[in-house]
This record gives C-alpha cells, structure tokens and sequence, in this order.
C-alpha cells in the first residue's frame, strides 16, 4: 500500500513512550491534539549508528521543531529496548512501539529494501509531517539519517510561513 502526499494519515494506537517517560497508549489522535504538525518518523532499530544519528539530530534540534510540531519515532522495539535508547541519550520525545509492524506497513514504511547490494525485507526509514488536520503533507522514504533533520526544519518553515 503506498501513501501519498495529500491523503489522510492512517489511523493508529500504539504503546509508546512520552517525552517525560511516560509509558502509555498513543494514537494518532493524541499526537495532533495540540494542533501542531506531527513529524512522525520511522527507523529500524534503537541503538544502532543511523538511527542514534537519527534520533539525536532530532533531539538536538527539538527547540527549532518544538512550537511547529511533535516528533515521534516509531520502530518494531519494545519498550524496554525504547526506554534504554530515550535514557542513554537522553531523547525528548514521543517513541512508539510497533513490534507487528502494523503501522510500519500502514505507513509503507517496511517491506524489501536494499542494503549492500542485497535485498532484504525490514523497516524503510521513512518520515512524515502530518498536518493538524490529520493529512500527509511531506513524505520522505529511504532518508539518510544524517543531515535529515534540517530537510523536515526547512519543510515545517514552508508550512507555518
């Protein structure tokens, strides 16, 4: 199933971790309750190099994202792997637990990719910025963690200017 810029977000609850720490149920309703785009972003694995590039990049740059929209990451974890990643590094917003990879699917954010020259199945890095409204308004697939964060900064400055 591809999703395309313009649709409606799918619909989703999964467990997950607040940026305080919190564990809870979080759907995507949650996620645009306070009005502002959600930046939801998909990654393979916690700890590994790209996705720590990847999820420090964000948390580094939380203040020029953080009046503009909400930052989840989402991964087949668990949330105890999840709780680790958010303590060593410190992680200031919401990860979400997606270990049926349901929402990964829903999202085209899992299925055959290439890797060194191979094709395996597995998570797609992906992100997405989701508007108030609940609509894909940015969609990004296969992104190089590094330097990522200041394409989805660029992309929120277009949408709130």
């Amino acid at each position: 199933m591809t999703i395309e810029e313009g649709q409606k977000a799918p619909e989703f609850c999964l467990p997950g971790l607040t940026p305080d720490g919190e564990e809870k149920e979080i759907c995507l309703k949650d996620l645009l309750s306070e009005g502002k785009y959600l930046v939801l972003y998909f990654y393979p694995k916690d700890n590994t190099p790209g996705c720590t590039t990847e999820a420090c990049d964000f948390r580094d740059n939380l203040n020029a994202i953080g009046d503009k929209a909400v930052v989840a990451g989402v991964s087949p974890d668990s949330i105890e792997s999840h709780k680790k990643f958010k303590e060593k590094y410190n992680l200031n917003f919401y990860l979400l637990s997606d270990p049926e990879k349901k929402v990964l699917q829903a999202y085209d954010a899992y299925g055959e990719k290439k890797m060194y020259g191979k094709t395996t199945v597995g998570v797609i890095r992906s992100t997405y910025i989701i508007s108030p409204d609940g609509k894909i308004v940015k969609k990004w697939r296969n992104v190089k963690a590094k330097g990522h964060v200041a394409k989805v900064i660029q992309e929120l400055e277009k949408l709130n200017s």
